[in-house]
């Protein structure tokens, strides 16, 4: 389908959010491997890896050599996850051009992921954005549990406009919301990204971060599209989640993000046959069926793996 919609740019983060959470661990080569199927599949802008204690997601204990693995300048833009200055410390000397840190919107799941509560993660978030801009390097800001908390329940419009108020007195580049424990609905996303389009300033960007826990994930990313958001991030074959959320799913899979685009009108600029057999070695890897629908039923009228079509009626 030709796209006649917006364009979004796709952060492919199955590296750093997608393995996280994953009882196979990956070797840096493998990790190395992925992330080169991402840009082969179209990806410019992914998100490798997070520089946190190794004992708290020691699938990212790795950082500072994957990162030393990567193309100094191939024109792709290779993120990481930073939760406070000693990360962030270790990822500029690593050489990160572009980080992701994150302020909650509960203090318990903010305890739990960043070891603060909401005041402390605000100001190592503005400690973090000034450190940044001084070495060069683009911080990106997520706003995890914006839509709900395992621990606290709902989170009020209210709540997330205080906390929005409070972090864009350091602007970060670009501004995400996240659904981590996958509780939203379409209505939610508009609802919410509203008042972040009436706070951040006219050239900021808006990001979402969607999980698929309840199967609302896809929809909501195009509810997002919707609400002005330019920025989505998905991860290959939908593996992944956080490990303090419980009963944490993956992200939203990255070949049924595309073809939710694709069937909307909506540019993306992913190479689908490619994404599709980046998905097919993945699973391959992992040894087991991936959550990804499109991996395994394949688009509409196009091959799926093994080569079989899905066929498409004749009009009526």
């Amino acid at each position: 389908m030709t796209a006649t919609g917006p364009a979004v740019t796709v952060v492919e983060v199955a590296p750093r959010d997608g393995l996280q959470n994953e009882k196979v661990e990956l070797t840096t080569a493998q990790k190395r491997e992925l992330v080169s199927r991402a840009v082969d599949f179209g990806a410019r802008r992914v998100e490798v890896t997070s520089f946190v204690h190794p004992r708290k997601v020691p699938a990212m204990a790795d950082a500072e050599d994957l990162v030393a693995r990567l193309p100094a300048d191939d024109g792709i833009a290779y993120s990481a996850l930073v939760l406070n200055e000693r990360g962030l410390d270790r990822a500029i000397a690593a050489g990160v051009g572009e980080i992701n840190a994150v302020v909650h919107c509960t203090d318990t799941f903010s305890e739990r992921n960043q070891g603060t509560d909401i005041d402390g993660g605000v100001g190592i978030w503005h400690r973090i954005a000034r450190t940044a801009r001084e070495a060069g390097v683009s911080a990106n800001l997520t706003i995890a549990v914006a839509f709900g908390c395992p621990f606290e329940g709902e989170v009020s419009l209210e709540r997330l406009r205080s906390i929005l108020a409070r972090v864009l007195e350091e602007a970060p580049t670009e501004l995400s919301l996240a659904d981590t424990i996958g509780v939203a609905v379409p209505r939610d996303v508009h609802e919410r990204f509203a008042v972040a389009a009436d706070l951040v300033p006219s050239d900021m960007s808006l990001r979402a971060h969607f999980h698929d826990t309840r199967s609302c994930g896809i929809a909501n990313a195009l509810a997002a599209v919707e609400s002005g958001v330019t920025i989505l991030d998905s991860s290959l074959g939908g593996i992944g989640g956080c490990p303090f959320a419980p009963n944490a799913t993956g992200n939203i899979a990255t070949e049924d993000l595309a073809y939710a685009l694709d069937r909307t009108g909506v540019a993306h600029g992913l190479d689908t046959e490619a994404l599709q057999d980046a998905g097919a070695w993945l699973e391959g890897v992992f040894g087991r069926r991936l959550p990804s629908a499109v991996l395994h039923a394949g688009g509409f009228g196009t091959p799926r793996r093994g080569g079989v079509t899905v066929p498409i009626p004749p009009p009526r």
